[in-house]
């Protein structure tokens, strides 16, 4: 059981790395850049980017949150207390990170790709963008300690 929780834990911080590197990279490179560009580009730009990474980006997501959800149980099966704590903690930052992402992320992505699709600029894009802005710096935390604490349960 050792083993498992420990391959387990070990795809949970490759595959929520993936998703960590992408907000943390939104929060510190992004979010700036996209202040320099006019109304049109931001719009076809992210709604592209956003068709794109949110087929892509959904199996090393996912992946992340089920491996830290079996980490914990078959670290709290295997009796390893402070593994079964650390990827409990992942596990449940993780789900925060899903919920503001489904609340409030992915409709703006839908919003901002169908209005790229569309070939229109919509005239409050830039408050659409401001709301998918912000939560990226929750997102890349929650990640980041979620990837911390999943380390962590590796210790030990």
């Amino acid at each position: 059981m050792t083993l498992f929780s420990q391959l387990a834990a070990l795809l949970a911080i490759v595959s929520t790395g993936i998703v960590y590197g992408t907000d943390a990279f939104c929060t510190l490179v992004q979010r700036s850049a996209l202040t320099l560009v006019d109304d049109a580009t931001l719009t076809r730009f992210m709604g592209n980017l956003h068709r794109v990474a949110d087929r892509r980006m959904q199996v090393p997501g996912i992946l992340g949150v089920l491996a830290a959800g079996a980490a914990a149980v078959s670290c709290a099966l295997a009796g390893r207390t402070t593994a079964a704590v650390t990827t409990a903690v992942a596990f449940l930052l993780l789900v925060v990170w899903v919920v503001i992402y489904l609340r409030i992320s992915a409709p703006v992505n839908r919003r901002l790709t169908a209005a790229a699709d569309a070939h229109e600029t919509p005239a409050d894009v830039r408050a659409w963008q401001r709301t998918w802005d912000r939560v990226i710096v929750p997102r890349a935390v929650l990640q980041g300690v979620a990837v911390l604490a999943l380390g962590v349960s590796l210790l030990g």
